[in-house]
């Protein structure tokens, strides 16, 4: 899929200002060049419109519910106001708690903590290693890879058919790939979850960078994203959605702001009563900044506009997609062939190389900072792969052991600060490489491809 150039008006789809936009890095071949961060599927740069609200606020930085002055009232109203403008921004329900986390991970596992006794988890194989590994506690079942959207609903809707019908269930769910960046049919597997009186979880750390969420109109019970994904990385995440399971489970973390009251008892021991609120899970002090900062880029997405947006986001996915079809040796991995709708995510791997040589060598000679290995969701990628080893080139595979075949792929990723040129300069650097072969010699180092000194 791709968007014509002339379907884009240039005036209004410049990329938004991020920080790093001017950053230069020296080339082993010489000189210095731009840096091309093509990486933001694991961390967006920050939008320059997060840093600068997060630098007006921090000379009033304060403590958040616990004292009586000046700057830590001001620190509470803005992280209270934080999380209503993230949740408005998630379209959540009025009943709805939003809990402020680290990251996506957090939140997750935070939600496996909250589960229900006897809970049964259902979990595709494809899903990152922050959705796909929380629930260990639980009785899970891990559903193979589907090949089409309708084949994940199905196969879903077959699992969920054999359960016990009842106990409560959990579906969890990515809404876009970070390894492929197709987007999977949220909205019909929450039908399917409903249907058979199972709730689902939403990760969206893919997704919200890209593309609205809406957790009334996608029907899920929650949502979990990071800031770090969201052009605001300092530390924070969220998880939203109905709040029984979260008020009936124990503090995820206990200590204070999650204890409404404590008393000594007559034995010596204490005696708590928790907060049902959200900050029965958020313990400790909170952190400010990362909520500040994730309300900051909600409202910048929002006001700069998601169909402005992705309609960009098409241009630059289908520039890429179309530059390295140009290249025979080039294999993109996909799940759902190459006409489903994505996100600025697309990984490949290359007849004749190591994916980890690969990637040092776009980096080392042309600036260009890519992903590579298997991206934190090595079922998937071992299953888009095959068995088949890549050559071994003269770099291996991050995550390979001594001795281990290697086996990962290359992730370019972008989103709504990348300019032209950083994916023009990605194609033509595939395109010489493949053609050209690298100048410079590379070995492996603390287990990275770097360049030979």
């Amino acid at each position: 899929m791709s968007v014509s150039t002339a379907a884009i008006d240039r005036s209004v789809c410049a990329p938004l200002p991020v920080l790093g936009r001017d950053v230069t890095v020296p080339l082993v071949t010489g000189g210095e060049v731009s840096y091309a961060a093509l990486d933001y599927a694991a961390s967006a740069p920050a939008l320059q419109r997060v840093w600068d609200d997060v630098a007006a606020y921090a000379p009033y930085y304060g403590s958040v519910h616990r004292g009586a002055g000046y700057l830590s009232q001001l620190s509470t109203d803005l992280f209270e106001n934080a999380r209503k403008a993230v949740a408005e921004f998630l379209d959540c329900r009025a009943d709805d708690q939003l809990i402020f986390t680290r990251s996506t991970t957090d939140s997750l596992n935070l939600l496996a903590a909250a589960l229900p006794a006897d809970c049964q988890v259902f979990v595709f194989e494809t899903e990152h290693h922050a959705s796909l590994l929380p629930w260990q506690d639980a009785e899970v079942t891990y559903l193979n890879a589907p090949r089409t959207p309708e084949q994940a609903v199905a196969t879903l809707e077959r699992a969920l058919a054999d359960r016990d019908p009842h106990g409560p269930a959990l579906v969890c769910v990515t809404g876009a790939s970070n390894v492929t960046g197709e987007l999977w049919p949220v909205r019909e597997l929450a039908a399917a979850a409903h249907a058979h009186g199972a709730r689902i979880v939403l990760d969206a750390a893919q997704l919200a960078p890209h593309h609205p969420v809406s957790v009334q109109d996608l029907d899920v019970d929650w949502v979990a994203f990071s800031g770090h994904k969201l052009y605001a990385p300092f530390g924070s995440g969220v998880l939203a959605g109905r709040a029984d399971w979260l008020i009936a489970a124990e503090p995820y973390l206990a200590g204070g702001g999650a204890s409404r009251k404590v008393t000594r008892r007559a034995d010596g021991g204490v005696d708590v009563e928790w907060h049902e609120s959200a900050a029965r899970h958020e313990a400790g002090s909170p952190n400010v900044i990362g909520a500040y900062s994730i309300a900051s880029a909600c409202k910048a997405l929002t006001e700069a506009g998601f169909d402005t947006l992705v309609a960009r986001e098409q241009y630059l996915i289908g520039k890429v997609r179309e530059g390295l079809a140009e290249v025979p040796e080039v294999r993109i991995l996909s799940l759902f062939g190459d006409d489903a709708p994505r996100v600025g995510v697309i990984s490949f791997v290359v007849d004749g190389w190591n994916s980890s040589h690969f990637a040092a060598a776009l980096s080392a000679e042309y600036g260009i900072g890519v992903r590579d290995g298997l991206f934190c969701a090595h079922p998937l990628v071992r299953t888009l792969l095959g068995s088949d080893p890549q050559t071994q080139g003269e770099c291996g595979a991050p995550e390979a052991a001594p001795g281990e075949k290697s086996l990962n792929a290359i992730r370019v990723s972008f989103g709504a600060g990348t300019p032209d040129e950083h994916v023009e300069r990605f194609v033509t650097a595939v395109r010489e490489l493949v053609t050209d072969g690298a100048k410079w010699n590379y070995r492996t180092e603390d287990g990275r491809c770097v360049p030979a000194v």
